[in-house]
C-alpha cells in the first residue's frame, strides 16, 4: 500500500529542465545546485539524475561528502567553503572545489598549501548582496594572497551572486554587474554569476559557468511568470489521500480556532497532510489542492498531520481519493503565494517523514 503522503520525483522532468537551461546558457557550463537535499528532492538521487550537468554545488562539506559516498565522482563545489584545517583536509582528500569568501579561509590554505593544488578555488566577490565574499576594496589583496601560495593554485575562478535578478531589469542588478566588471578589469579568469533568475531574465552576465537551482526543479524564480511559461516541468508532485469525508452543517466550524465557518451545508474531506509534512500552517483559506483534476479550496487551519478541503462540488470523493498538494497540474508557485512565501521554502520544507518516490 502506498504511503498516504509522498513526494513523486520525476527524473525525466529534471533532465528536461536541465536541457532547457543548457539551451539558455549560451555555451556556459552548468553547475547544478543540489544543496538542502536538492531543494527537498533527494540529494543523491537528484545528483545521479543530473549526470549531464558539468558540476554540482552544495552548501556545506557534509553534503559534498554524502555525494562522494553515493559514488558521485564529478566536480562538486562547496558554496560556503570550509572553516577548519580538518574540513580542508577532508575536502582535499575528496577533491572538492572550494568557494573562498573570507580571509580566514585563505589563511587555512596557507597552512595547508597543497589544498590549492588539489582543490580548484572559486574566489567570491561581494558586489552588493552583503552576505558572502570580499568587498571590492579588499578583493585584490585577497587575490594576491591566494596567488602567493606555494605551490601555485591549480585553478582560480571568480564568482559573485545577484541579489535582485528575479526583479527583471532591476537597477540593483545592473549596479552589481558594473561593480563586478570594474573589480575584475585586466584579469583573465573564468567567471560565474548567473543563477536561475538571471538565466531566465536574460541578464547579460557573459559568464563561463552558470549556477541554476530552482529552475532545475521546475519552479519559476519570478513572481509574475509560472514555470510552464519558461518551458520548465515540475519535478516534485506532493501527493496524499483523503482519510475521511464529513458532513458539516451551515454555521459549524472546521479546524483549530474555528477559523472557517461553513456558509452552507458542506462536505469536507480530511487529507493526510500537515505542517509536520511541510505543508505550511500559513496556507490561507481558499488555497487550492487538486482532486479529480479539479481545484478545491482549503478550509480551516492546516494542522500538524491533516488539512481540510471543501469538496461539496465534487462527487465520488471517498477515503483513498488522491490529492495533489502541489506539482503536476498545480504549480508550487501558486501554493507558495497562498502561504505567503516562495517556492524555494515550500520545496525545502518537505519533511523527512515524507517518502520520495522516483518516477
Amino acid at each position: 500500500m502506498s504511503p498516504l503522503i509522498r513526494a513523486i520525483i520525476d527524473s525525466h522532468a529534471l533532465r528536461h529542465n536541465l536541457r532547457v537551461i543548457r539551451a539558455r546558457a549560451g555555451g556556459a557550463r552548468i553547475i547544478a545546485v543540489v544543496k538542502a537535499n536538492a531543494y527537498g528532492h533527494g540529494l543523491a538521487g537528484t545528483a545521479l539524475a543530473l549526470d549531464e550537468a558539468d558540476a554540482l554545488a552544495v552548501a556545506r562539506l557534509e553534503e559534498g561528502l554524502a555525494l562522494r559516498a553515493a559514488g558521485i565522482g564529478r566536480r562538486i563545489v562547496l558554496l560556503e567553503g570550509v572553516f577548519s584545517l580538518a574540513e580542508l583536509a577532508e575536502a582535499v582528500y575528496e577533491r572538492l572545489d572550494l568557494m573562498v569568501h573570507d580571509a580566514s579561509q585563505i589563511e587555512l590554505l596557507h597552512r595547508l598549501p597543497e589544498a590549492a593544488v588539489r582543490c580548484p578555488l572559486w574566489l567570491k566577490i561581494d558586489t552588493g548582496m552583503n552576505r558572502l565574499g570580499f568587498a571590492p576594496r579588499d578583493f585584490r589583496v585577497a587575490l594576491d594572497r591566494i596567488r602567493s601560495l606555494e605551490p601555485q593554485p591549480a585553478e582560480i575562478r571568480l564568482v559573485t551572486h545577484l541579489a535582485c535578478a528575479n526583479e527583471r531589469d532591476d537597477e540593483v542588478t545592473r549596479a552589481q554587474l558594473a561593480r563586478f566588471r570594474a573589480v575584475i578589469v585586466g584579469l583573465d579568469y573564468e567567471l560565474s554569476i548567473a543563477n536561475s533568475a538571471a538565466l531566465f531574465g536574460d541578464v547579460p552576465t557573459g559568464c563561463h559557468w552558470v549556477r541554476p537551482g530552482l529552475a532545475l526543479y521546475g519552479a519559476s524564480p519570478f513572481a509574475d511568470r509560472d514555470a510552464a511559461s519558461l518551458g520548465l516541468q515540475p519535478v516534485m508532485t506532493l501527493m496524499s489521500s483523503v482519510i475521511t469525508v464529513r458532513r458539516v452543517a451551515r454555521g459549524e466550524t472546521v479546524g483549530y480556532g474555528g477559523q472557517w465557518v461553513a456558509p452552507r451545508d458542506s462536505r469536507i474531506a480530511i487529507v493526510a497532510a500537515g505542517y509536520g509534512d511541510g505543508v505550511h500552517r500559513s496556507l490561507a483559506n481558499g488555497a487550492a489542492v487538486l482532486m479529480q483534476g479539479v481545484r478545491v479550496p482549503l478550509v480551516g487551519r492546516v494542522s500538524m498531520d491533516m488539512l481540510a478541503v471543501d469538496v461539496s462540488g465534487l462527487e465520488d470523493v471517498q477515503v483513498g481519493t488522491p490529492v495533489v498538494l502541489w506539482g503536476e497540474g498545480l504549480p508550487v508557485e501558486e501554493t507558495a503565494r497562498h502561504a505567503g512565501t516562495i517556492p524555494y521554502e515550500l520545496l525545502c520544507s518537505v519533511s523527512p517523514r515524507v517518502p520520495l518516490e522516483p518516477r
